[in-house]
């Protein structure tokens, strides 16, 4: 049987063109899962390694970061999966009928490679509101500098965005809106932290 992909009433057959094509394709798909898996550990290390190049006091908000962290990482990666990726490729298929290019078929290993390349980068994106709290915290970035910022921050994003993701309006304006949200989000954790310590 011939696998597609269904989004949005469209199909696309996906196929191989290589003989090692679906194999080194759902090693990728291992490998990513095994990341998942494993993020609370791998962010476990990650944050030890930046807590090295930290004061005692500053050392605290590392394991406050780890899970957090980690949940963030796989949150980004599960909202492209279930949210982003079926409106993403559910375009390009509209797209391709529009212009009437008849059948769509894509290759098994560029389908995976869509699909765990931008769960990475959703899943890194993601981490935003921990940087922003941490450079808040260690002093290099003040909270009015956070906020006078915006209008800045909000054109970087939608950049970095539109770089990160294909050249499609969905999938940039799908990581950038959560962008911003979690730019805002780090700058109402760095306030909080700000009071707390205050008192």
């Amino acid at each position: 049987r011939q696998p597609y992909v269904s989004v949005m009433g469209e199909d696309a057959n996906l196929q191989t063109l290589a003989p090692a094509e679906g194999f080194t394709s759902y090693i990728k798909i291992s490998l990513v899962a095994g990341l998942l898996a494993s993020s609370p550990w791998v962010f476990y290390h990650i944050w030890m390694f930046v807590a090295a190049g930290l004061y005692p006091k500053e050392r605290k908000y590392v394991y406050i970061a780890v899970p957090f962290s980690a949940a963030l990482f796989i949150c980004g990666a599960v909202f492209f999966l279930v949210i982003v990726a079926p409106l993403a490729l559910g375009f390009f298929l509209k797209i391709n009928n529009w212009v009437n290019l008849g059948s769509d078929y894509w290759t098994f290993m560029n389908y995976i490679a869509f699909v765990t390349h931008l769960m990475l980068v959703f899943g890194i994106a993601f981490q935003t509101p921990i940087a922003i709290f941490f450079l808040n915290r260690t002093g290099l970035v003040s909270m009015k500098a956070l906020s006078a910022s915006r209008k800045y921050v909000l054109l970087v994003i939608v950049i970095v965005a539109a770089m990160a993701t294909p050249p499609d309006v969905v999938s940039q304006i799908s990581l950038a809106i959560p962008l911003y949200l979690l730019f805002e989000l780090g700058i109402l954790l760095s306030y909080l932290g700000g009071r707390k310590k205050k008192s």
